[in-house]
């Protein structure tokens, strides 16, 4: 038994850095993970995938556009084996820079199953079976979520799967049936169809990213047809059948008909669910299982606070780390008072990649805002052309009269890394004027962001 300032409670985008902040601030510290440093990020989530879409994105690059670029292919190939393990080698690497990290800053990496049977207190049971207990003055809960099944589809690891399977799938099926078009069900299209895999996602609401701007979200389904991915929106899922060798789904359009899909593998991404630690303490959750917090991070048991996806949505590493961060300083440093997410980044790592940040026109609208919208192509864009990435846009809102910026939209080729301008915009309540007098580097991509202010306001040049 050791006695610890923090126990924190999963090692993942929350639970490390939580675990290092507090060690920064001279605390000693433990962090429990059951399987591996850096969660479900590192090792089955936000990186792993991103090396397979990066795999994917240069195999439709060489084998569908080379000629556009002046190079000729004969007889290119690829190795799915060596493209699994590629993503798992760098989740590997990873992990040992996050087991790094906390030799490096003196905090106790504890593996196994944590439970919790009273405040202050850790039980640790290893794989090996030895259980030890530790106790602490606060603890932190980071444990994160699990790939939600379909209650009528449970999972079997082979023709049904969630996405950690879909990242070792091997061999490739040659057909696959999505169920849920979010942020996970788009990537996965994008990847298995850039390998020849034929592909139908089945969406349930009007839209593919349902939580993205309409328009974004239409634009990105057309660029889907265009790739071969069949997106069935406003469509449900009726009636199911999965066997050792494929799977049938039966799915209803708006008007009622019906259709049976086959395939060899459906991949279920409908959502997570909350992945609670076990024990006899009682904590409050709320309506939809997660963990409940007040203003400080803390629970109804006081010492024993919660941060990241097990205190429910965006579900987003970024913002994971963001409250785990907060939640670390409002228990150790003096005065400081904890801020609740507000404005965070949404990013898909498709092709064309879509982020935004802040309000879709949508959104505004229903809120009875009055706006200005700022849009402009990449088509439009000299840099986009010269790197043959012209498909997409930047949308930008902005309030009126004041010119604030209430919410940003992006769609083509690094989204994901422009939307942080825009990001910090909002954060600093820069206007439509800050945007147009901030000189944008020539020729880039991040014009377009100045050129999409522009357009709000009919100042814009190159269009």
């Amino acid at each position: 038994m050791a006695n610890y300032d923090l126990i924190v409670i999963g090692g993942g985008p929350a639970g490390y850095v939580g675990a290092i902040r507090a060690a920064q601030l001279g605390k000693k510290v433990a962090c429990v993970e059951r399987e591996r440093a850096g969660g479900i990020c590192n090792n089955w989530g936000c990186i792993p995938t991103k090396v397979l879409l990066r795999n994917a994105e240069l195999y439709h690059l060489m084998s569908h556009r080379a000629a556009e670029f002046g190079f000729k292919f004969d007889g290119l190939s690829y190795d799915w084996s060596k493209i699994i393990k590629r993503s798992r080698d760098v989740s590997d690497k990873g992990a040992a820079g996050v087991e790094y990290l906390f030799k490096k800053n003196k905090i106790d990496y504890i593996k196994g199953e944590a439970t919790l049977e009273k405040a202050g207190e850790v039980k640790v049971k290893a794989a090996d079976g030895k259980e030890e207990t530790h106790t602490a003055a606060k603890i932190l809960i980071s444990t994160g979520v699990n790939a939600r099944a379909l209650p009528s589809l449970p999972f079997n690891g082979k023709t049904v799967i969630g996405s950690r399977e879909a990242m070792i799938l091997d061999p490739q099926p040659k057909t696959m049936v999505i169920i849920g078009a979010g942020a996970i069900g788009i990537e996965f299209a994008y990847f298995y169809n850039a390998f020849g895999t034929k592909v139908t996602v089945v969406e349930m609401l009007p839209n593919i990213l349902p939580v993205e701007d309409t328009e974004v979200s239409q634009t990105l389904e057309k660029s889907y047809a265009k790739l071969g991915i069949k997106c069935l929106t406003n469509t449900k899922t009726t009636k199911t059948e999965a066997t050792d060798k494929g799977v049938k789904i039966t799915v209803q359009d708006p008007k009622g008909a019906e259709q049976t899909l086959e395939a060899d593998v459906c991949l279920v991404a409908i959502g997570v669910a909350p992945l609670l630690p076990g024990g006899a303490l009682k904590i409050g959750l709320t309506d939809r299982g997660y963990i409940q917090t007040n203003d400080r991070y803390e629970t109804n048991v006081p010492g024993v606070f919660a941060a990241g996806d097990i205190i429910g949505p965006p579900w987003l590493a970024h913002v994971a780390s963001f409250e785990a961060l907060q939640a670390v300083d409002g228990m150790f440093v003096k005065d400081f008072k904890p801020r609740k997410v507000g404005v965070f980044p949404g990013c898909t790592y498709c092709q064309p990649q879509v982020a935004s940040v802040g309000l879709t026109e949508r959104a505004a609208k229903e809120a009875g805002k009055k706006f200005k919208v700022g849009k402009f192509p990449f088509m439009a864009s000299g840099k986009a052309r010269a790197v043959g990435e012209t498909e997409g846009f930047v949308k930008i809102l902005f309030g009126e009269p004041h010119g604030e910026i209430l919410g940003a939209h992006i769609i083509g080729a690094e989204a994901t890394e422009l939307i942080a301008e825009l990001g910090l915009a909002i954060s600093v309540e820069a206007t439509v004027e800050d945007l147009e007098h901030t000189i944008h580097a020539h020729p880039t991509l991040s014009e377009a962001v100045h050129e999409a202010a522009g357009v709000a306001y009919g100042h814009a040049i190159h269009i």
